[in-house]
Parts: C-alpha cells; structure tokens; sequence
C-alpha cells in the first residue's frame, strides 16, 4: 500500500495555498505573499524575531527592541543607534521583499522570508513608536515657545506689535 498524496492547504478560491517541497513558487502564490507582507494588519500578533542576520551580522533584535522599548527615554547617544537600526532594518526588509519578487525560490523559502519581513515590520512599528529622545528638552523648547506665543499677544493687546520686528521705531531706513 502506497501512503497518500501530501495533503496540500486551500485558499478562498479552492487553490493551493502551497506547493510541495521543493517546487519552484508559482505566480499566484508570490503574489499571496506579497499582499500577505502589505496588510495593514500583518504585524497584529506577530513576534519579533529572536535573531535575525542583517548585512551578514547576527542581531538579537527581539532583545534589542525589549532593552530600548523599557527606557522611559532615549539618551541622545542611544537615538543614533535607534535610527541607525531602523535603517538597516528598512534595507533589510527591502532587499528580502525583492527576493520573494524576483528570485527563482521555492514557496517554502519565500514563506520564511515573509514571516521574517512581518517580523521585521513589528520591530520598526515598535521602534517607530518610542517617544521624545530628552523630555527635559522638549519641556523647555515648549516653555521658550509658550513665551513667545505670549509675549507677541501682550505686544498686539498693548498696541506695541509693528509689521516688522516688533523692536525698534517705525519708519526707519527711509
């Protein structure tokens, strides 16, 4: 007795959802795949990945992402390297998106590739989300603005304010 056919997943339209083992992806199944990485509601319970390989270096990006999400704020030095990863992580989800695209690959590798780019997606949505680098900053950029905002509203309440500078006599240079 032979054992059966490898069972295979069906979509919505009662096609294959994957091919076998090593077979070469289909069109449709790419195409499956890329829609898959650009819902809106692809990160919604995703993980992010314990690891990941970017420009040939192991990341502990899960770790990564914990450690700078914990912060209440971001030191200056630590925002460059914030930045910079989400840089690499941008480039990272760009070169494994063409490869599902263009390369000859199986379902099974661009399937993995898909789940890596999600995972990608939700560490960028995570990093993407961090608050002001310096509170203390933002606090005193948002004081000197309050001031300016009240003293140009004194200066038209009192009849002081002039369609130049606000400082000096009218008419000058003439």
């Amino acid at each position: 007795m032979t054992d059966p056919p490898p069972r295979r997943e069906r979509g919505d339209a009662g096609q294959p959802l994957r091919s076998d083992g090593g077979d070469p992806i289909k069109a449709f199944e790419r195409k499956q795949l890329l829609e898959r990485i650009e819902r809106e509601s692809a990160t919604v319970g995703a993980s992010i990945p314990e690891q990941i390989t970017i420009q040939g270096e192991q990341i502990n990006l899960q770790e990564f992402v914990f450690e700078i999400r914990r912060r209440d704020t971001i030191p200056s030095g630590e925002r460059e390297r914030v930045e910079q990863a989400k840089k690499n992580l941008r480039r990272e989800r760009l070169q494994r998106k063409q490869r599902i695209e263009d390369e000859p690959i199986t379902y099974e590798e661009a399937d993995r590739l898909t789940e890596a780019i999600i995972g990608i997606d939700r560490a960028l949505n995570e990093l993407e989300s961090l608050g002001p680098v310096d509170i203390e900053g933002e606090a005193q950029a948002q004081e000197a603005a309050d001031r300016k905002r009240w003293m140009k509203f004194l200066q038209k309440a009192l009849g002081h304010a002039d369609d130049n500078s606000g400082h000096g006599v009218s008419g000058r240079g003439r």
